[in-house]
């Protein structure tokens, strides 16, 4: 009831605002006539400006007013640009952002690249829409700009003392409901800014902090990985339906192993597989079936802080400090059942395929294994960015510019989980029971009258088994100097020469440890705090449990030394083990230098101009590998001349087009270089897996050509379409491979799947974003301030996907997407604006598409693709006076479910997550 009540609130809420609107512009005075276009279409328009002023493609989100970003985060806001897709909502949010279907998007704050510990990029979602003055999504790169990044760049602007007039004080208040989670969180933030003029010159402050918590709820239910395993009719040394390992003796001839097959084994009914010289048939089935309620609480705390001085007319000294921050602590109740044969299968009990296939729809396994798990998740990210810097005229002609940039980031997590376990009487399971989500149910045995195998709640049922406590720390730091400089030419075909270098000197560390051991007793034999059980699961949208006990993951992290010692971590032998030990630590340093001229001519009945540079990078690092008592060193150097070319030809009539060539490129994550290779054993019964790195890893390199035109038509209004390519080599992709291994505590030796990285694949890219904002003039009194704002983009993609077998030979490649690309996607926002009110209602959709690969140790098929996605939102807006405006914002309001498949969505069913709905009430006050 109460979830019923807050949607009906929040309607109730959106009819007060329209009522109080209505009111308004009953009492409005009819005969004014000057307007002054601000709000959403004032940000709108100005967008338009920059895009048709740059002379690169790019597109741009600039604020509705100062602290009124039009979302709740940067990447929410980014979906309705063309040519973005997003993808990951979570934990309260959109996470991922890719641009034109690929992810490595290089973010900047104010022209300078950011990073978060050890990675070579920052999660957008970690940028407080409240700090953001404006975001540029540049699709293509002059040589003045970074290199990195061959999605295309992210250029978050904030504000500036001098972007004022004088003083300037801004204090908002948020609560956002998450459906969910059943809680109310505060987002909370403020600027102050002024400018003074004193004998020394101009001097400017600003201080804009901000605060944000979550708390979240995400819910899944998953159909494990597909396997083969016998018929009814098993052959010799069989039993019927046991499942049939790869690794097991008696398969002499299989075209199956658990690296997986990327096509998958032949699901067509009667297919067979030739063991012991004689062709048996198959049938295949999900190994196990699991649910997820992942809960927690995630803060956000920011600030930047921007201090402007100009001495006279000819320069200007700023120094910047930004910072931004990230909590959060996450609880995973899982319940996870194998759903395969473990000895026990009558095979009476009937198992129900698809028709015309060898796929297993429905079963009842008895005795399955299962466990329960409840992992606690505690991390932390601080990361600082400090800028010293000015510009200067000199003379008539030259402009100059530097600056010294030092970066630091730091992220530390600890994971402690337990692991309760225990030997079901039975279970019934639908793979797919309706529209891709399974159903099932635990049996009770009707011989045991004092215990009830299919109360999950019951720990007294449940042992104790594994504990897991490990903990990572990352740390990156950097050091960059830049010089530009532009030299203007007059009365010249060439309007200006620009120049500039930087110097960067970057460090990342990364250190963790991981111990684990066996407890084995009864959950019920605890303290009672260390029992959780979760409730109410999944809405009750499907056939499934919606109640289990897990340990308690918050209990058992508060009380970590007392496991600690129960478990004997703390022993004189496993002491050690609780201890980080560095992985990696490599310094790199990268130089750049570029020129670049600018150029414009008459041509025929309109303009002609462009830009033409180009850039040279080298780059070289030190690198240092930890494994145990064990070390090595390695270094690596790589290099590149990066032309761009830009034309822009300006028709009469408000047309433009534009051709651009560029090139980019990618390198390599730190944590891919590492020469090491660190074995982690299966918890699931399969082999284990090995990762290492590849310290002679290249940079990914990408040749872009883009054509674009664009009409505008009217003031705030345009038409524009962009046809592009992107040409990829050297995508790092994983080689797979069985190897052997004995641990220095292992009795013997056990098989791991180890996965490799190399610059093994190549792609293409090609495109059409298509994108229009219109508000439409002499309409009606009531529809005045209308408009729209929509997107669409169409891709095809195609990656040659290596194919290797157990024995780490490269077999084939395969042709298939590109990861992360949907065909088709589209946003439409309708806004309506008009004197005190404004509103937004937005709908965003993307095809299916290639999302990653399957876990190495699972067999096939191992394409794991998305459903299509959907999602609506709301905003709306109304200034209570001149310096109070009152805001209501909803996402998800058609409360999706977000679903997986395995290459066929009817018969691969895999993941399906429902997410929350959030409903945020907000006031803003400025003055």
């Amino acid at each position: 009831m109460y979830k019923r009540s807050a949607l009906s609130s929040s309607i109730a809420i959106a009819v007060a605002l329209t009522s109080q609107y209505s009111l308004a512009q009953n009492e409005a005075d009819a005969s004014l006539e000057e307007v002054i276009v601000t709000g959403i279409r004032g940000s709108l328009t100005k967008a338009l400006d920059m895009k048709r002023e740059n002379t690169q493609i790019v597109d741009s989100i600039v604020a509705e007013d100062i602290g009124k970003f039009p979302d709740n985060n940067v990447v929410e806001a980014l979906q309705r640009v063309s040519g973005v897709q997003v993808t990951d909502r979570g934990a309260g949010e959109v996470n991922t952002v890719s641009i034109r279907g690929l992810t490595d998007v290089t973010t900047t704050v104010n022209g300078r690249q950011i990073f978060t510990s050890t990675g070579r990029s920052v999660a957008l979602a970690d940028i407080p829409a409240s700090l953001v003055a404006g975001v540029d999504v540049y699709k293509t790169r002059s040589a003045s700009q970074i290199e990195s990044g061959i999605a295309g760049q992210v250029d978050i602007k904030t504000q500036r003392p001098f972007n004022f007039d004088g003083s300037k004080v801004v204090i908002a208040a948020r609560g956002t409901y998450q459906e969910q989670a059943e809680k109310t969180d505060p987002n909370l933030s403020a600027l102050f800014s002024n400018r003074w003029e004193t004998s020394a010159g101009e001097f400017g402050a600003l201080l804009n902090v901000s605060f944000a918590q979550t708390n979240y709820r995400d819910q899944s239910v998953t159909p494990g990985a597909q396997v083969p395993f016998m018929t009814a009719n098993a052959a010799d040394g069989w039993v019927p339906f046991e499942r049939i390992f790869p690794t097991d003796g008696r398969v002499t001839e299989s075209p199956i192993w658990e690296g997986g097959l990327e096509e998958g084994l032949p699901a067509t009914e009667g297919s067979t597989l030739t063991m012991n010289g004689e062709e048996i048939e198959y049938l295949l089935s999900r190994d196990a079936i699991f649910a997820s309620d992942f809960t927690g609480k995630r803060e956000r705390p920011a600030y930047n802080v921007a201090f402007q001085f100009a001495p006279n007319e000819t320069s200007e000294y700023l120094f910047e400090a930004f910072y931004n921050g990230y909590r959060n602590e996450s609880f995973n109740s899982l319940l996870f059942s194998f759903a395969d044969w473990w000895g026990s299968l009558d095979p009476a009990d009937e198992v129900v395929t698809y028709p015309g296939t060898n796929i297993v729809k429905e079963r009842t396994v008895y005795n399955p294994y299962g466990f329960n798990s409840g992992d606690l998740t505690v991390s932390q990210t601080d990361s600082y960015v400090y800028a010293l810097g000015g510009n200067w005229d000199i003379g008539d002609n030259l402009t100059l510019e530097s600056e010294i940039v030092h970066q630091t980031s730091e992220y530390s997590s600890d994971f402690f989980a337990m692991r309760t376990d225990r030997v079901a009487h039975g279970i019934d399971v639908d793979f797919n029971s309706s529209g891709g989500l399974p159903a099932w149910a635990f049996i009770d045995n009707p011989e045991t009258a004092d215990v009830n195998e299919a109360d999950l709640t019951d720990s007294a049922q449940w042992n104790v088994a594994e504990l897991y406590d490990n903990g990572v720390e990352d740390k990156g730091t950097s050091t960059t100097f830049t010089v530009d400089g532009s030299y203007s030419l007059f009365n010249s075909f060439f309007t200006n020469i620009d120049f500039g270098a930087s110097y960067d000197v970057r460090t990342a560390q990364s250190a963790n440890r991981d111990i684990n051991g066996f407890l084995g007793q009864p959950l019920s034999s605890l303290d009672a705090g260390a029992s959780y059980v979760t409730e109410d699961f999944y809405d009750g949208r499907a056939d499934i449990p919606t109640t289990w006990v897990v340990p308690n993951g918050h209990y058992i992290y508060s009380h970590r030394d007392e496991f600690r010692d129960l478990y004997g971590f703390t022993s004189e032998e496993n002491i050690e083990k609780l201890s980080l030990k560095t992985n990696f630590d490599i310094e790199e340093t990268t130089t750049a230098v570029y020129v670049q001229t600018d150029f414009e001519t008459e041509l025929g009945n309109g303009t002609l101009g462009g830009q033409f540079g180009v850039r040279y990078v080298g780059s070289s690092a030190d690198m240092s590998f930890f494994d145990n008592e064990d070390s090595s060193t390695a270094d690596r150097s790589d290099s590149a001349l990066l032309p761009s070319l830009v034309l822009k030809y300006e028709f009469a009539n408000d047309f433009m087009a534009r051709f651009a060539y560029t090139e980019t490129l990618r390198r390599p994550a730190f944590g891919q270089l590492n020469s090491f290779i660190y074995y982690n054993e299966s918890v699931t019964n399969t082999d284990g897996t090995a990762t290492g790195g590849n310290p002679d890893l290249k940079p990914v390199e990408s040749v872009n050509l883009d054509l674009s035109l664009e009409w505008y038509f009217a003031e705030g209004s345009a038409l524009y379409g962009t046809l592009f390519q992107r040409n990829i080599e050297g995508f790092v992709f994983d080689s797979r491979q069985r190897v052997s291994y004995q641990g220095p505590d292992d009795t013997e030796a056990s098989d791991y799947i180890l996965s490799l990285p190399d610059n093994a694949s190549n792609g293409e890219l090609n495109g059409l974003e298509l994108g229009l904002v219109y508000f439409p003039d002499n309409l009606p009194n009531a529809l005045d301030g209308l408009g729209v704002q929509a997107s669409y983009t169409m891709l095809d993609s195609s990656q040659d996907v290596p194919v290797f077998g157990a024995d780490g030979e490269l077999e084939k490649y395969l042709t298939r997407s590109m990861f992360g690309v949907s065909d088709n996607s589209y946003s439409v926002v309708v806004a309506y604006e008009k004197e005190k009110f404004s509103a937004r209602l937005s709908f965003l959709a993307r095809d299916n598409f290639l999302n990653n690969y399957e876990a190495a140790v699972f067999a096939n098929p191992l394409g794991v693709y998305r459903k299509p996605e959907k999602s609506m939102d709301l905003q709306l807006s109304y200034d209570v006076t001149d310096d109070l405006m009152l805001t209501f914002d909803a996402t998800n309001l058609t409360d999706e479910v977000f679903q997986s498949y395995y290459e066929n969505p009817q018969t691969n069913n895999l993941g399906n997550a429902i997410y929350s709905r959030t409903f945020s009430l907000g006031l803003r006050y400025t003055y």
